[in-house]
């Protein structure tokens, strides 16, 4: 393991460089003042050069310490709430997961910072953090604090959303209950087609983004109680992301929506000068199908790389019932989908990263014992793709189930957390780590 290094430490090593020295030279004192100015966050996450241990831009690709920087990740979303010491908070089992993750050489990990709104919510994640506009659950702070470092230790990088589309961890409907719209619609409960409907009216809720920016006022000006870095000056954080698959919604939202992320992306910028900011999109997907919407919104000057996510099965490529016949579909159209992105990302000269892709596990059932013979050729195909072509410069598969295993088809308080959340079945996307097929594949692609 190896202890986190940061720019905090560096105005501490220069004092003590400096009482040990008689004698220091007009060169010293300057790289010393080059140092410590970059430390207060006074350079841009973008196109830099040199050896920063802040993972950079360099046209389509990133560089970290002086070095190419290309990886094979996971999604973790439920990190913050393990290292808690409150409901479901488990760090005897984080360490687990981490020490695992980092010897499978997942070493960027994409988390969620944390929920929203009350608890009892049969498909919200629980424990939420913010329970309300600006009262946040402590245990959960303390709990992505503790995440974060320990990431440190193990020189891991972690990219951070703070807000979600969807309801499972309250998001877009919260704040536009908190800003007066009444209660809003459940998928569960009232149909995917009311609740979209009721949050495309997000991106013109002025005071549901008020709300927002707000707690990531507050979420980006933190300092870390065990490291006493603040995170904008970690270097264990990869990136902030404004969301977890944010969408328009309808067709009459795409202008207010491309006004809110180039809104939210500059005010993160104004707080963090260190860090890359990237929107969370699934893509052209999420953008209503709309390739143009997708390509202005990846142009704005505050957004560093792309993203795209792929759910076949979602997205109605492959079917419950013959997830191995539609394998060939699936890669197919996942290649065509991929390729339109590559090219966008080509044209705008910024990197692309594959953040969320899955695959049922076969005859669609959901635990550890069933075999993963489609989802394996699944995984073989995106991540033989993604290495093949440079602009990719990363694959985050979805999701890491690790040693939990699923108790409940829905997830209950108590259950131990698996990479699916609450409102989708447990195991329908979870990689254990009895998946040993699958690891193989991560480890076979993770070496190149």
């Amino acid at each position: 393991m190896k202890k986190t290094q940061g720019c905090a430490a560096t105005p501490l090593s220069c004092r003590d460089g400096v009482k040990g020295g008689a004698t220091i030279s007009i060169l010293f004192i300057i790289s010393l003042f080059i140092g410590m100015t970059a430390c207060k966050g006074t350079h841009k996450a973008t196109d830099m050069a040199g050896t920063s241990p802040f993972v950079q831009r360099q046209g389509t690709t990133f560089v970290v310490d002086g070095h190419d920087y290309r990886f094979v990740g996971t999604n973790f979303w439920y990190g913050a709430i393990l290292g808690s010491e409150g409901q479901g908070g488990d760090r005897e089992r984080l360490y687990r997961e981490l020490d695992k993750l980092h010897e499978l050489g997942l070493d960027n990990l994409r988390i969620l910072v944390g929920s929203d709104g009350e608890r009892g919510i049969t498909t919200k994640v629980e424990p939420t953090l913010q329970v309300s506009p600006g009262v946040y659950n402590d245990t959960i702070l303390a709990g992505l604090d503790f995440l974060l470092q320990e990431m440190g230790k193990r020189n891991m990088k972690a990219v951070l959303y703070l807000n979600n589309s969807w309801e499972w961890s309250g998001g877009y409907g919260f704040y536009l209950e908190q800003a007066g719209a009444g209660r809003q619609p459940r998928p569960n409960e009232d149909g995917y087609g009311a609740y979209m409907q009721a949050m495309s009216k997000y991106a013109t809720n002025e005071k549901a983004h008020q709300l927002f920016y707000d707690y990531v006022r507050f979420i980006v000006n933190r300092t870390n109680r065990y490291t006493h870095v603040a995170y904008a000056d970690d270097p264990t954080i990869m990136a902030w992301q404004i969301g977890n698959e944010p969408r328009a919604f309808s067709e009459e939202a795409k202008e207010p929506f491309a006004q809110w992320l180039s809104e939210a992306s500059a005010l993160i910028r104004s707080l963090d000068k260190n860090h890359l900011i990237s929107i969370g999109s699934e893509g052209i997907w999420g953008c209503e199908g709309d390739t143009a919407l997708y390509e202005r919104v990846s142009a704005d000057e505050n957004i560093d790389y792309l993203n795209a996510h792929i759910w076949p099965y979602n997205w109605n490529w492959a079917k419950q019932d013959s997830l191995k016949e539609n394998i060939q579909r699936s890669c197919d159209n996942s290649g065509e989908y991929l390729k339109e992105h590559v090219r966008i990302a080509q044209k705008l000269q910024k990197p692309l990263v594959i953040e969320e892709f899955g695959y049922p596990r076969d005859g669609f059932q959901f635990g550890c014992a069933t075999p993963t013979t489609a989802r394996d050729e699944y995984y073989d195909y995106i991540f033989s793709m993604a290495m093949g072509d440079s602009t990719v410069r990363g694959c985050n598969f979805w999701g890491w189930g690790g040693e939990a295993r699923p108790v409940h088809e829905q997830w209950q308080v108590g259950d131990p957390y698996c990479g699916d959340p609450a409102q989708e079945a447990q195991g329908l996307n979870s990689v254990f780590d009895c998946d040993s097929s699958t690891l193989q594949i991560i480890r076979k692609h993770n070496g190149k």
